[in-house]
């Protein structure tokens, strides 16, 4: 889709669109019954396509990849002046999203996090969009799975009748699905972070503030010290500095090594 123009953040390939285009491309996709695999990066997912050639290979073959992160789109407009006045946030594209399946009747599945939450995710999407059609849910065993598992997990998906799959398990294992599911599903795939727990309520945003000013990040590392610190305190100084490099002309290539064997998660 040419449209798109796919431009290099660190070689991990993103398509400078807004949340309007995103949202069309989904819903298209899901008219024609069409594999459409969708990923919304932020910093730490640009990372772990940089420092693994096969996370690369996967992300830059996934067929939309958006700015999720401030930081992801200051970058596409300093570097190719795309002119992106505006994050994809992947919640805002979630609900986005799921506004127009409610208007199409497109029966929509999620898949990852607990039961909890995917019950309060659900009741309060119900309570948000009356008419909203979820074909079904399942949450995540949390591991590696075989691939007759991920085969009986996309025929249930398929068998629901879903027509957009949403897929919450954490960056990068949510994004690898993505990848490997794309051909089993044939139908978009969406790759949401933590919009799952974010929409049931189970886990605070950063207020609008901080989101504008690309710190977001420093809200979830105070929400979640523990499980974030190597991602904000690490991860995100490596992107400062090979973002100033590439902003200085320095070269990042594109190029990944596709997966000898599909990595598999549940």
């Amino acid at each position: 889709m040419s449209l798109r123009e796919k431009k290099s953040v660190l070689g991990v390939l993103v398509d400078p669109v807004n949340s309007q285009t995103a949202t069309d491309l989904v819903i298209e996709a899901a008219r024609q019954k069409r594999a459409f695999s969708v990923s919304a990066l932020a910093v730490h997912g640009v990372m772990s396509g940089v420092l693994d050639r096969e996370h690369r290979y996967r992300l830059n073959n996934l067929d939309l990849v958006v700015a999720d992160g401030q930081p992801v789109r200051w970058m596409l407009n300093m570097v190719h002046r795309v002119g992106l006045k505006e994050r994809v946030y992947g919640p805002s594209l979630t609900l986005a999203v799921l506004v127009r399946a409610e208007r199409e009747n497109l029966r929509v599945f999620f898949y990852g996090c607990s039961q909890i939450i995917l019950d309060s995710m659900c009741e309060n999407l119900r309570k948000r969009f009356p008419r909203i059609q979820i074909a079904g849910v399942k949450p995540s065993v949390f591991g590696r799975i075989s691939p007759e598992a991920a085969d009986e997990i996309a025929h249930d998906i398929r068998e629901s009748g879903a027509e957009i799959a949403f897929v919450a398990l954490g960056c990068p294992r949510q994004e690898a699905w993505a990848y490997e599911f794309r051909d089993r599903l044939k139908m978009p795939i969406l790759a949401v972070g933590a919009a799952f727990p974010f929409i049931a309520g189970t886990l605070r945003q950063a207020p609008q503030w901080m989101q504008d000013r690309g710190l977001e990040w420093l809200f979830r590392l105070c929400m979640e010290p523990r499980r974030l610190w190597h991602r904000y305190l690490v991860l995100s100084p490596i992107y400062v500095v090979l973002a100033s490099c590439q902003c200085l002309g320095f070269h990042f290539s594109i190029e990944g090594d596709q997966p000898l064997r599909e990595i598999l998660y549940g």
